[in-house]
């Protein structure tokens, strides 16, 4: 069994804190994919497959460019592009799987170590409810151990909602996923933060046990996070939040619909 590729079981909060105060929870759980582990997790589990349908499932098309090329070597390029060298260290990404053929993720996390396993750099994948994704790919400062907690930032790169404008910035808070997983991200304008969400979760071993558990815990998942996106935004606007139509930058990247 790998001791790398894990399940996390756990929630996502989103607090937006004006112009109106919105706060929304969900109860949502994660797989954390060693890229190198893949093809074996495939073989070993029954309910988990790579590129082909089953209850659980991972194409590597949902993520990156969208080609299918491999990850790693997408990842590697652009931490290349940044001054990083992996050296042959481990590439782990933190998603939520395909449910039944259909998928949708705001955000994924590759957590990619240096050959003596510090963590090095991380690659936030945001991918938009427009079927645009964007990769902010960022050096860890004084990269240390897994334990040691990790601060981020950047500006705000990819067109994601009518009810947040481009000139934000982006704050990523977090350490590695140990017995537990945490990030919480923060995003500010001009004026100061507006919006903070946070994702946790506790690891459980990535076995089939594990799954039928999830599967029983969190049903079709992935279309009720979809779902649950536009309810929100609906909800916003009902609230009285302006929309911002404001300049959208062509993106990075840009996917097909995960189903």
């Amino acid at each position: 069994m790998s001791d790398a590729s894990a399940l996390y079981l756990g929630g996502v909060m989103h607090q937006r804190l004006r112009p109106r105060r919105h706060r929304l929870e969900r109860r949502v759980f994660w797989l954390l994919l060693d890229l190198s582990e893949l093809d074996g997790l495939d073989r070993r589990l029954r309910l988990f497959s790579r590129n082909r349908w089953n209850l659980f499932s991972f194409f590597d098309r949902d993520h990156g460019d969208g080609s299918g090329r491999p990850l790693r070597a997408q990842v590697e390029a652009r931490l290349a592009a940044i001054g990083v060298d992996l050296a042959g260290g481990a590439v782990r990404l933190l998603t939520m799987p395909r449910v039944l053929g259909f998928v949708f993720n705001p955000i994924s996390v590759y957590y990619c170590h240096a050959a003596d396993g510090r963590l090095a750099a991380l690659s936030y994948e945001v991918t938009s409810t427009f079927g645009e994704r964007h990769c902010y790919d960022l050096a860890v400062a004084d990269a240390g151990a897994d334990a040691e907690p990790f601060r981020q930032s950047c500006a705000k790169a990819l067109y994601v909602s009518p009810f947040l404008d481009m000139d934000m910035t982006y704050r990523f808070r977090g350490r590695a996923p140990g017995e537990r997983v945490g990030l919480t991200v923060g995003c500010a304008d001009a004026r100061g933060p507006l919006l903070t969400a946070t994702l946790w979760g506790r690891r459980r071993p990535l076995a089939d046990r594990a799954l039928v558990g999830a599967a029983l815990a969190f049903p079709l998942m992935t279309l009720k996070v979809a779902a649950a996106i536009h309810w929100e935004a609906l909800i916003l606007w009902l609230k009285g939040v302006p929309v911002t139509l404001g300049r959208r930058p062509a993106p990075a990247m840009a996917t097909g619909a995960g189903s």
